[in-house]
């Protein structure tokens, strides 16, 4: 009952005002008052034992700041971040916007961050002993050509702290990061991170694995030459996806919300997910981990991520449409549908 009024409650107000506030309840007391408990449903990935399959995506706490809180929702694991070497304000505001006709929210917040330095220090001081992953991108004034250092010194700071690190080339709010997609620039930055990965297990005896978040927006030839590469180099998965730019022609929300610039997340973006999803396994093997997030609003949206080909999901929008709720429905749901008989 204290979930659902606080959700109301903050659904009332604008978009970024209310996330902050969210932080801030998460990272208080009052997280006991919207607890839920942890439904076992275990799977093994990258050598990781995920309590269950559900867990939180990357942009909902970019400075670490609510772990303790987040971790008594019901999720299987966290992914914090998107942080970057130095501190940087984002776009300007307005920059986050519901579109609460279409279960969708747009943002254009970029990279709005304090900072690798302030986000270790959460993570010590965080009294969590889940499974965390640690989203990672570049700073906006880094120019492509030296992006790959910005990764290489999140991915140093961050490593020994978190069971998996995400490399983020997908956003589309941070002007021309997804050209790291494309050709020898995605050659370069992969080559880079993967160096490093293995520079720091063979200085520390941690192996931490490294995945990369990809976009929908990439038509079919670039997707299947990202996959090869992030295969051939020895990366450990993929999270597919980030939000889309696109605006499909179903969107009902008022004409002034959907013409807003930024990334498109929540239902809308389900079937674009999907079919980057469909194809992103079928050019990547049976065997190679996948993590799926994007447009999934209930717990059926989850349970066909699964037959699609994903190992684990992930939610956003879902989560602050539907709160802890939807994680529990979703475990029950995988549960109750032999998630292990799922995996591809």
């Amino acid at each position: 009952m204290f979930e659902l009024i606080a959700r109301k409650t903050l659904q009332a107000l604008p978009a970024e005002t209310a996330h902050d506030l969210a932080i801030k309840a998460l990272s208080s007391p009052l997280a006991a008052l919207t607890a839920y408990p942890q439904v076992q449903n275990p799977v093994e990935l990258m050598g990781i034992t995920f309590p269950n399959p559900v867990g939180l995506a990357a942009g909902f706490d970019k400075n670490g700041d609510a772990i303790n809180g987040l971790s008594r929702q019901g999720f299987g694991f966290i992914e914090i971040g998107t942080i970057t070497p130095k501190p940087q304000p984002g776009n300007d505001k307005p920059r986050l916007f519901r579109l609460s006709c279409d279960n969708a929210i747009i943002n254009r917040m970029g990279f709005n961050n304090k900072g690798i330095d302030y986000l270790v220090e959460q993570v010590k001081k965080a009294d969590f002993k889940g499974v965390l992953g640690i989203n990672i991108g570049k700073n906006k004034v880094t120019p492509n050509d030296q992006a790959v250092d910005d990764y290489v010194h999140c991915f140093e700071k961050a490593h020994s702290l978190c069971d998996y690190i995400t490399v983020n080339i997908s956003s589309p709010n941070t002007p021309d990061l997804r050209e790291l997609q494309n050709d020898q620039a995605l050659v370069n930055l992969l080559q880079g991170v993967k160096a490093t990965q293995l520079a720091c297990e063979k200085q520390s005896g941690k192996y931490t694995p490294v995945l990369v978040k990809i976009s929908p927006d990439q038509n079919p030839e670039q997707l299947i030459f990202m996959v090869k590469q992030i295969k051939s180099t020895g990366f450990d998965g993929i999270i597919c996806t980030n939000t889309t730019i696109a605006r499909p022609t179903s969107l009902s929300s008022a004409p002034g919300l959907i013409e807003q610039t930024g990334g498109l997340s929540g239902q809308p973006l389900y079937k674009k997910a999907n079919e980057t999803l469909q194809l992103v396994r079928q050019h990547a093997g049976k065997n190679f981990p996948i993590i799926a997030v994007g447009g999934i609003i209930d717990k059926e949206d989850a349970l066909e991520k699964f037959k699609l080909g994903a190992n684990l999901v992930q939610l956003y929008t879902g989560f602050v449409l539907k709160g802890s709720s939807l994680i529990k429905q979703i475990n029950e749901l995988l549960n109750s549908e032999n998630t292990q008989k799922l995996q591809p």
